[in-house]
């Protein structure tokens, strides 16, 4: 690349731009050519600082996924005369990619009209690559903080997030909007029988299983607590979740557990509370829950093994 003869002080100037790791430049504004860039480039991107002549040459290099994008920015920002900055993957000439921030001044006329872009670019892959870890880790500790621990289904926590979104939406559009919650049958006494290892595990069976319970995207499933468990039915009436309920018993009987010191059955089963309802709003979420699980325990004190159903 052609560079302007340059003065002692500018000499050292040059020389002290291409002794850092960050890539200086230089474009004039009129004729969008570079008159400037430091050799660096070639070391991090491998194009060769000859190859650098206008903007056209530094836009094609940059990832198509972000050219628009960051084209668009830094020409409304230039045309403004406002100093900016702007992160973005430039190609490599071997075909892959280096996260780039580039750091832009805008030197203007005396007019104000844009007359040359300055800058440096820095390569910021290493730092993309943490801020990249850094969010894998933090989703994998929003999964976990809404994820039961033992069973791997939702938690009571994301039960509740989701079942005040659904109320929410149903208040408004005044669809019907259904709980199941359920309860295995005697399971102190499977706990006392057969070990609390082996009650885990019938834990885990039994949520896997019910996980099956709700036939739409929409249906959520969750670990209400204990060996409690819940089935939010968005946009679904009285008929349709007294379906979905007998279809947790059968699911539940067709795993056949064994269950010796059951007072219903010599398999495990399940007590069920269903209720239907198109909230208003003086109706809350919370004491709608609250007549679900009370619905369940009324299926227990009839016998167990059996849907208490209700419906507004």
């Amino acid at each position: 690349m052609n560079t302007p003869p340059v003065d002692s002080d500018s000499s050292i100037y040059k020389t002290l731009l291409e002794s850092t790791k960050a890539i200086p430049w230089k474009i004039d504004w009129a004729s969008k050519q570079f008159a400037y860039i430091g050799p660096q480039i070639e070391q991090v991107l491998g194009w060769t600082q000859d190859s650098w002549k206008t903007v056209e040459d530094w836009v094609n290099r940059i990832h198509e996924e972000d050219r628009e994008r960051v084209f668009n920015f830094c020409v409304q920002q230039s045309i403004q005369g406002l100093d900016h900055e702007a992160d973005y993957r430039a190609l490599t000439a071997e075909g892959g990619f280096v996260w780039i921030r580039d750091v832009v001044h805008v030197m203007r006329t005396p007019s104000g009209e844009p007359e040359a872009l300055i800058g440096f670019m820095f390569d910021i892959s290493e730092r993309k690559k943490t801020e990249e870890q850094l969010l894998i880790m933090q989703k994998k500790l929003e999964e976990l903080s809404y994820k039961d621990g033992l069973t791997g289904v939702a938690n009571r926590r994301m039960f509740d997030t989701v079942l005040e979104r659904e109320w929410l939406e149903a208040r408004q559009h005044q669809h019907p909007l259904s709980l199941i919650m359920i309860d295995i049958d005697y399971f102190k006494q499977f706990n006392d029988f057969y070990g609390h290892l082996q009650g885990d595990e019938a834990l885990k069976q039994v949520a896997n299983t019910l996980t099956q319970a709700g036939v739409r995207a929409k249906d959520f499933f969750a670990r209400f607590g204990g060996e409690e468990f819940a089935l939010i039915l968005p946009q679904t009436n009285e008929l349709s979740a007294s379906k979905i309920a007998e279809r947790c018993h059968n699911l539940v009987f067709k795993e056949q557990i064994p269950h010796a010191k059951s007072e219903v059955s010599q398999i495990l089963t399940i007590s069920v509370g269903a209720s239907s309802i198109t909230p208003n709003r003086n109706d809350d979420f919370k004491t709608f829950v609250e007549s679900v699980d009370a619905l369940m325990y009324q299926a227990k004190r009839s016998g167990r093994n059996r849907t208490a159903i209700n419906s507004r």
